[in-house]
């Protein structure tokens, strides 16, 4: 087995006036695998994400990328996803493309290549010369996407990047993040309440328990890609996530070990 790509160890985090967010929280992530985090409000997904992308420092434990310690510190193999896509008005699709690629001092040719393949990789090449506010909220989320892989990142963050769009946009969007990671296969940690997503997207499930939360139970995902959310195994998959969410106790020191499900 291949060294993992990123791997978070022992992680706790308390936020301020010592309410606790996360205990002891462990998982690795191989290269190219596609992880997705799910588990009530409140259980320290995101805060966990934050952790991962080097936006937040631990209390306990760390993050390695590629063996390297990157605990708090957001820069360099990680690119993040945000629910709002965060774009900058003022500038165009392309240059919202390339801004990161630009604070990194990329040369402008070098800029425009790499964007324009990544807009036509979320097929918006078509409207690079267009500012945020001329598109639609799908459209914009699939910008943010797109200025997260042109920095071609060892691992991509998503937190809850589809959760504000209407039932059929989102649809949209699974399929077209499907055939994205198909092309590109970066390691992925995808946050979501949306068990379906969780299930349809992922290679591995990840169930967090209650606040301070901790990972309680994994799910493998033997499904091949490309998926439909239809298949029956899938939506055997969600249910039973939504059983076990439902058992899952409030205490963390009630919880079991983590599980692995071979689903």
């Amino acid at each position: 087995m291949s060294a993992p790509a990123l791997r978070v160890h022992g992680v706790s985090k308390a936020y301020r006036g010592g309410a606790p967010a996360l205990r002891e929280t462990s998982l690795d992530v191989a290269p190219g695998e596609f992880v997705s985090l799910v588990g009530p409000s409140g259980c320290g997904k995101s805060t966990l994400l934050s952790i991962i992308a080097g936006l937040l420092v631990p209390d306990e434990g760390g993050v390695e990328l590629d063996g390297r310690d990157v605990t708090g510190r957001p820069a360099g193999g990680r690119a993040m996803v945000f629910q709002d896509p965060a774009l900058m008005p003022w500038l165009s699709v392309r240059s919202n493309v390339e801004y990161g690629l630009r604070a990194q001092g990329v040369g402008r040719e070098e800029r425009r290549r790499r964007a324009t393949e990544a807009l036509e990789m979320v097929h918006l090449e078509g409207v690079a010369g267009h500012h945020p506010h001329e598109l639609s909220g799908g459209m914009r989320q699939r910008v943010a996407i797109a200025r997260a892989l042109v920095l071609r990142p060892r691992v991509l963050l998503m937190d809850e990047p589809f959760s504000a769009l209407d039932v059929q946009t989102r649809t949209v969007l699974h399929e077209e993040l499907q055939r994205i990671y198909l092309e590109t296969r970066p390691a992925v940690v995808f946050v979501t309440h949306n068990l379906m997503e969780a299930a349809f997207l992922a290679d591995t499930v990840y169930l967090m328990s209650p606040g301070p939360g901790r990972i309680v139970r994994h799910y493998h995902i033997p499904v091949p890609r490309p998926r439909e959310e239809s298949d029956h195994r899938l939506v055997n998959i969600r249910n039973d996530l939504l059983d076990r969410m439902r058992g899952v106790p409030a205490d963390p020191e009630a919880s079991p070990a983590p599980v692995a499900v071979d689903a």
